[in-house]
């Protein structure tokens, strides 16, 4: 799955454009390495998201194509 709507569907980030977008400016990173939005995710991957003036770092636990709401939570964990 690619990464940009791999963070929409774990819920990270809200829509997939503005992920895209993330991606595009080099917000995104897996493993250190910027990554484009068509980086395919994998479990066990360590992402880290910039927000302003806070990273957020997560590893993927699960890629799922649909999850509901309540279960987004399971897809990855906090670092």
């Amino acid at each position: 799955m690619r990464i940009d709507k791999y963070l929409k569907i774990a819920r990270i980030i809200k829509r997939r454009t503005v992920a895209n977008e993330a991606c595009d400016a080099g917000r995104v990173s897996v493993g250190g390495k910027p990554v484009k939005a068509s980086y395919e995710v994998k479990p066990g991957d360590e992402i880290e998201i910039g927000f302003g003036n806070r990273a957020v770092k997560i590893r993927v636990l699960e890629v799922k194509e649909t999850v509901r709401k309540e279960e987004a939570d399971s897809l990855f964990e906090y670092l």
